[in-house]
């Protein structure tokens, strides 16, 4: 039976000790990422678009990190917007900064709103590790 390992990256501590959700769990070679979004280690929300966009993808950077997993080991990714995807073009442009060699499968919604205002996406990733580069 495989193991269950709870993945919490160095800044991400207070995440699962005060709300009590772990920012990613590893059970044999699989990586389930919880959602990401752009907030800084204080879980301040970071300001402007791209520069959210970007910090949600350096917090997911940083669980696959912990794993030693890459994006090149995800497999599956969902985003969910706030309203609408006015700014899919950008984000586009920078999920393309981190998705250089392999693609995951995506599915993007619009929803009302997150637990905190101001966040415009999350990111929710699963990652296979040990795959093989075919």
């Amino acid at each position: 039976m495989p193991d269950r390992k709870v993945i919490v990256p160095e800044g991400m501590e207070n995440i699962y000790g005060t709300y009590h959700y772990a920012p990613g769990i590893q059970v044999g070679d699989t990586l389930y990422l919880s959602g990401q979004v752009g907030r800084d280690e204080n879980l301040n929300v970071v300001e402007g678009t791209e520069a959210q966009y970007i910090q949600a993808f350096e917090n997911v950077k940083k669980v696959l990190d912990a794993a030693g997993a890459s994006f090149d080991d995800v497999v599956e990714l969902e985003t969910w917007f706030t309203d609408s995807m006015a700014d899919l073009k950008t984000f586009l442009e920078v999920k393309d900064r981190y998705f250089t060699n392999r693609y995951p499968t995506w599915t993007g919604f619009a929803v009302k709103g997150f637990s905190m205002p101001g966040i415009l996406v999350e990111i929710k990733c699963k990652a296979v590790l040990g795959l093989d580069d075919a």
